[in-house]
C-alpha cells in the first residue's frame, strides 16, 4: 500500500489532537482529525482508514472516570464497526486518555475475560494522589506488537492524574504477562523497574502501556507525539548523533507496517 490513511478520533475535550495529527503527518501518513459523533453518524468512516488513534486529552471532561464516557460511546455506538476495523487487519492507538478509552471498552487487553462480565484491567488514580508531569524511561515488554521495536528503550514524557494500571485479581496479571500483552514497562535510565517516581503512578507490575493478541492494537499512557523531533528531548544537546526522536518511532512502525502488510 503506497498511501496510509490515518484517522485521529476525537471528542470534547480532547487536547491532542493536532499534536497527534502532525505526528502521523510526519511518519508518512495522510491523516485527518474526526470528531466521533460523524463517526457515530456513518459508520462506514472508518473503511478509508487503516489507523485508527485515540489521543491524549480529557476526553467529556473526565467526569465520571478518565475515559469512560467516551467508552460509552463507542460500546453503544461504534463498536462493530470497530471490531469490523480490527478483524479487516487494521491498527488502533491509544495515547494516554486514549489507553483509558481502549481500557475501559474492552478492546485491551481484549481477549482476556471474566465469567462475570467485569473488565480485567482497569486505569485508576495515581498512588502519588496528583496529577504526575515528567519523562519517563520506558522498557519493550514483547516481541508481538508491530508499533514497538523490542531492543529500543524510550524516553518520553507523561501526563496524567490517572495512569495506575490495576488488574481484577492476580491471575489476570500473571495471564497479562505470560501471554506478552504487557507492551512496555516503566524503567529508569539503566532499565530496571522500581518504585515512584521511576513508576510514576504505582501501575501493577510497573506496566506503562498493552497490547493485545494481534499484537496491533497498542495503548500507552506516555505520550509519544510529544517526542516526535530530536530537540523535544529535554536533554537533546547531550544526545549523540544518531540518536532520534523515540516517539516519533512509534508512528513510523506503524505507518510501516501498514505498507508492508495492508
Amino acid at each position: 500500500m503506497d498511501k496510509v490513511n490515518a484517522i485521529v478520533l476525537r471528542a470534547a475535550g480532547v487536547n491532542c489532537d493536532e499534536e497527534t495529527l502532525y505526528a502521523l503527518q510526519l511518519a508518512g501518513a495522510a491523516a485527518q482529525r474526526i470528531h466521533i459523533n460523524r463517526v457515530i453518524e456513518n459508520l462506514s468512516l472508518l473503511d478509508k482508514y487503516q489507523i485508527c488513534v485515540f489521543p491524549g486529552g480529557f476526553s467529556y471532561g473526565d467526569d465520571v472516570s478518565a475515559g469512560k464516557i467516551l467508552a460509552n460511546q463507542i460500546i453503544h455506538h461504534i463498536s462493530q464497526a470497530l471490531k469490523k476495523f480490527i478483524e479487516d487487519g487494521k491498527l488502533i492507538l491509544g495515547i494516554c486518555n486514549g489507553f483509558q478509552v481502549l481500557v475501559k471498552t474492552g478492546i485491551l487487553p481484549g481477549t482476556l475475560h471474566t465469567e462475570s462480565g467485569e473488565l480485567p484491567v482497569t486505569i485508576t488514580d495515581n498512588d502519588s494522589g496528583k496529577f504526575e508531569d515528567r519523562w519517563v524511561y520506558l522498557e519493550p515488554a514483547t516481541d508481538r506488537c508491530v508499533f514497538i521495536e523490542h531492543s529500543r528503550r524510550i524516553y518520553l514524557p507523561i501526563a496524567h492524574g490517572e495512569g495506575k494500571v490495576v488488574t481484577k485479581d492476580e491471575q489476570i496479571l500473571e495471564e497479562i504477562k505470560s501471554e506478552q500483552y504487557v507492551a512496555f514497562r516503566y524503567v529508569d535510565k539503566d532499565g530496571n523497574t522500581g518504585t515512584f517516581p521511576v513508576n510514576p503512578n504505582g501501575s501493577a507490575d510497573s506496566i506503562a502501556g498493552l497490547t493485545d493478541s494481534t499484537g496491533r492494537i497498542l495503548g500507552l499512557m506516555p505520550h509519544p507525539e510529544r517526542h516526535i523531533h530530536r530537540t523535544q528531548h529535554p536533554h537533546w544537546r547531550r544526545l549523540n548523533d544518531g540518536e532520534g526522536a523515540d516517539g516519533r518511532n512509534i508512528f513510523e512502525n506503524a505507518v510501516k507496517y501498514v505498507k508492508q502488510n495492508l
